[in-house]
């Protein structure tokens, strides 16, 4: 009892464009868990630190970093006779952000402390399980930028470091999305040449985001996703189209409805309507999850 770890875990953004499932990207925007080893029993305290509405996030045994905890002390045998949780939850939820898999990767690193280890590849399973995908997770866990795969019901990441000269920049709206939803308005199968569209840009997306930058344009191409979930965040689309004219290596951030733009500058072009979107750089975070012992 009275153990204390302090979790910081940072944003992240998937698919890259054409990278579906597959790309992941940590983002200096981070969340904070602290938790304490109590003599028993559960308490969550969730702080909104700019992440818009918490009310209605549960402070019970379903809370998702309370869930992946459990899991990971079950997983490493750690018992944990009572704990205490304070959330300060700074990236925004439901907007293609990756809040699931930040929280999920928290209670993840929060199970590892306990058990006086660091986050490896059998966390990175556990946290993936979570969504069936472990792109945002693996960014999350390990900073960067993730290459991700899944084997039968194995995942897998590859860390890659992005290119210094990558100055990512998030359109943020107010309106929310369900993953869920957006994942329903993908057709089960697609063009043939659209596959082989999606192979190309993927393997030149790798190449442009740690060693080329002036390709990330080209390598950011999609028709795999983002044009099938325009019904659920058309302002959304519609930035990302109107960036793209400009030449700007936009993309729908993950699930949507954020606008991602990998600019070298760190700024968007003039005269472009942003109206609706609070606009600002995020660094890539280079370090993923770290857990730090409370003295």
């Amino acid at each position: 009892m009275g153990v204390k770890y302090t979790i910081t875990v940072p944003a992240s953004t998937a698919n890259l464009g054409p990278g579906f499932d597959a790309f992941g990207m940590a983002l200096a925007l981070h969340d904070v868990v602290e938790i304490e080893v109590t003599g028993s029993g559960l308490e969550v305290e969730v702080i909104d630190a700019g992440a818009g509405d918490m009310s209605g996030v549960p402070t019970d045994e379903s809370h998702l970093v309370v869930r992946a905890l459990r899991r990971a002390c079950g997983h490493l045998g750690v018992t944990v006779p009572g704990v205490a949780l304070r959330c300060r939850n700074a990236i925004p939820h439901a907007r293609g952000l990756g809040s699931s898999a930040a929280a999920v990767v928290a209670g993840i690193a929060a199970g590892y402390a306990l058990a006086g280890k660091d986050v490896d590849d059998d966390a990175l399973q556990l946290a993936a399980e979570f969504e069936g995908h472990a792109d945002n997770a693996a960014a999350s866990l390990f900073g960067g930028f993730v290459v991700a795969w899944q084997v039968g019901r194995e995942f897998h990441a590859q860390r890659l470091r992005p290119h210094p000269a990558i100055r990512p920049v998030v359109a943020v709206p107010s309106e929310l999305s369900s993953t869920g939803e957006t994942r329903a308005l993908l057709p089960d199968t697609v063009p043939h040449g659209d596959a082989a569209f999606a192979a190309g840009r993927s393997a030149l997306a790798v190449h442009a985001v740690t060693a080329r930058p002036d390709l990330l344009f080209a390598a950011t191409e999609d028709r795999l996703h983002q044009d099938y979930r325009e019904p659920a965040y058309p302002a959304s689309v519609r930035l990302m189209r109107a960036l793209r004219a400009r030449g700007v290596a936009a993309v729908i951030s993950g699930a949507g409805p954020t606008v991602l733009a990998l600019t070298t500058t760190g700024i968007l072009p003039h005269g472009v309507d942003v109206t609706g979107f609070e606009v600002f750089e995020l660094p890539v975070d280079l370090v993923g999850v770290r857990s730090n012992a409370d003295s």
